[in-house]
């Protein structure tokens, strides 16, 4: 059900002002008139904030996902009894529908999962078999809940409408294949090294493979076709060593034996571009022209994409956590977090602590959210471009475990249950 909370936004409880006590007994009437008055008068112009709230009817222990229009809810692992992956309509803006129940679809009483997403018509989830531990996706039909398939890997789709299916076994040879989306048809399979592959183009437009074999080649592979295009070898003479690779707009980059440097070829050709002793790089983004990368010890750095040379670093101990346009968003040790310049490294803005939420579209706007001591949730946007947090709301009674769909927000409440609230920006 949906309900209308009267709520403001505030932070942290106001002092109020002590009230004085009236001079002379013959004043009182005239006071309360005035006060009568003027309460009359802001009630008229200040309207009273409605907070919409609607439950989502999933037990304690479940796990409970957001998709575009729809709240998905996956019981807890069961020795005994049903369990079942219930899909619910989400509410409608004005908060006076409930989450209506779509479909409920029969599971295997154990399992863990790790993903829920809405993919073209289709419902999508990743878990581990309980046979043996093998991520697997399985899709189902997300109008009527009908299991169309399940196949071992991770989903990602290609730039020609297609699906990819990389299974990754981490500890020995995996696969990546082609399979039909409506039917998980299996049309082709390439096998991969242990390491995860890397995909050129965007997400959900994916149309390179590209994975680093333990002898040194360097491959690429088509994406549509599974035909091999390109092969470097990056390791000359009879060796086999384990390497890293990572793709970054047009750019592989390779971590070499030993983390010891850093080499960028440029697709398609695998053309090769610089050298950079740059060690133990672990992973890299682009980032307003630059490419920053993180080291294992945490050292943030940003190189030129063309040449590899560093353009500035800073070995403290803030982790790199997103990049917006030109600007980083930082966190320390203690969870504070703060705004630098892409370009230069430098501090434009400390926001204070947070928790990010977990959001469902990319490109929306971070939310914060932080406990008070009288136990609410202060829900924040924060505004890299301002350099401020914006507080939208602070709801009573919630204990965190949130997600964004904005303007759509769904966590845990201290009871246990799970409920969606309707924000304000």
């Amino acid at each position: 059900m949906s309900i209308i909370e009267l709520g403001e936004v505030r932070d942290e409880p106001e002092s109020r002002p002590s009230v004085r006590r009236p001079r002379a007994a013959g004043r009182r009437l005239r006071s309360m008139a005035v006060l009568l008055l003027a309460l009359v008068t802001l009630a008229g112009a200040t309207p009273v904030r409605q907070r919409i709230v609607t439950s989502v009817p999933a037990s304690p222990g479940a796990s409970v996902y957001l998709t575009e229009d729809a709240v998905v809810v996956v019981d807890t692992s069961t020795p005994i009894g049903d369990r079942y992956l219930t899909a619910y309509r989400r509410p409608g803006p004005t908060g006076g529908d409930s989450v209506r129940r779509r479909w409920r679809a029969p599971l295997e009483r154990s399992g863990d999962f790790m993903a829920v997403w809405a993919d073209r018509g289709m419902l999508l989830t990743v878990g581990a078999s309980t046979a043996n531990g093998v991520l697997e996706t399985t899709a189902f039909d997300a109008g009527t809940g009908r299991r169309r398939w399940r196949q071992p890997g991770i989903a990602q789709r290609t730039a020609d409408g297609g699906m990819l299916l990389a299974n990754d076994l981490g500890d020995g040879p995996g696969t990546v294949s082609r399979v039909v989306p409506d039917t998980g048809r299996v049309l082709w399979s390439v096998p991969i090294p242990s390491g995860s592959p890397d995909y050129h183009g965007p997400a959900g437009q994916i149309d390179q493979i590209v994975f680093v074999q333990p002898t040194g080649e360097l491959q690429v592979y088509d994406a549509g076709s599974g035909d091999l295009l390109r092969s470097v070898d990056t390791l000359p003479g009879a060796r086999s060593a384990f390497q890293r690779v990572q793709v970054v707009d047009d750019l592989v980059l390779l971590v070499p034996p030993g983390s010891t440097g850093l080499v960028a070829f440029r697709l398609p050709g695998l053309d090769p571009v610089w050298t950079s002793s740059l060690p133990l790089v672990a992973w890299a983004v682009p980032c307003a022209g630059l490419l920053c990368t993180v080291q294992q010890t945490g050292t943030i750095q940003t190189i030129d994409p063309a040449t590899g040379a560093v353009r500035w670093s800073d070995p403290g101990p803030d982790t790199l956590v997103d990049v917006r346009r030109d600007m980083l968003l930082v966190t320390t040790p203690e969870q504070r977090y703060a705004v630098r310049d892409a370009q230069t490294g430098r501090e434009r803005a400390e926001l204070g602590r947070w928790q990010l939420v977990d959001q469902l579209r990319r490109d929306d706007p971070l939310i914060g959210v932080r406990s008070t001591p009288d136990g609410r949730l202060v829900v924040a946007e924060l505004d890299l471009t301002a350099g401020r947090a914006r507080i939208l709301d602070v709801l009573p009674g919630v204990v965190g475990g949130c997600q964004a769909a904005l303007p759509v927000l769904l966590c845990r409440r201290v009871d246990g249950s799970t409920a969606l609230w309707r924000l304000s920006r």
